[in-house]
């Protein structure tokens, strides 16, 4: 029962059998009442929550709070690979408009197309939707940058603007620690300063 367990701890991303089986016997040593409601809590969850109709985040109704907000600007739609990319966003306190959740990104070593990551019902959604923005706003990896690029020349059709979150030397960064790549896109999408 406890090597289910260590096997089940371990498909968390970062978990490993040593953390696995500290967190086992912390529970069965010190906590069983926290072991029962993190078991309660996983399986309400497993059993409850799914990907909203409309920006496939994810969410305990059909459409997510954000969604239903009447108060968003529905004609800008973000496009992140993952919800906690969203929660990210949301955090700064600055958009206002919709997202798109990808879940992933293209990659088709890994078998991951346009098909797998809901490209076709972006492309619905910009169709119908009266989208005049999107904001790519995909990670600054090889991948990340394949994406935003497919989605780019896909949205084109469609007669909207096309953004892209800007990449570059973090607030409180110092140029002499900061990557080559970072220091390109920072000079690269440099913009006047008031």
């Amino acid at each position: 029962m406890i090597e289910s367990l260590n096997k089940a701890f371990c498909a968390l991303p970062g978990v490993g059998s040593k953390t696995a089986q500290r967190f086992i016997y912390h529970l069965l040593e010190r906590n069983r009442n926290g072991g029962f409601e993190l078991a309660k809590a996983l399986v309400d969850a497993m059993e409850h929550v799914q990907h909203c109709h409309s920006c496939r985040t994810l969410s305990e109704k059909d459409i997510c709070n954000i969604c239903a907000n009447t108060t968003r600007d529905n004609s800008q739609l973000c496009i992140v690979e993952t919800p906690t990319d969203i929660h990210a966003i949301e955090q700064s306190g600055v958009y206002r408009g919709k997202y798109f959740v990808l879940s992933g990104y293209l990659s088709p070593i890994d078998g991951i197309g346009a098909n797998e990551l809901g490209l076709d019902e972006l492309e619905q959604k910009l169709a119908d939707d009266h989208i005049s923005e999107i904001i790519l706003a995909t990670n600054a990896t090889v991948e990340g940058e394949v994406t935003a690029h497919y989605i780019s020349n896909m949205a084109k059709q469609f007669n909207v603007q096309i953004t892209r979150i800007a990449h570059g030397i973090p607030i409180g960064g110092e140029l002499e620690y900061t990557d080559i790549n970072t220091i390109a896109h920072a000079l690269s999408g440099r913009k006047n300063y008031t």
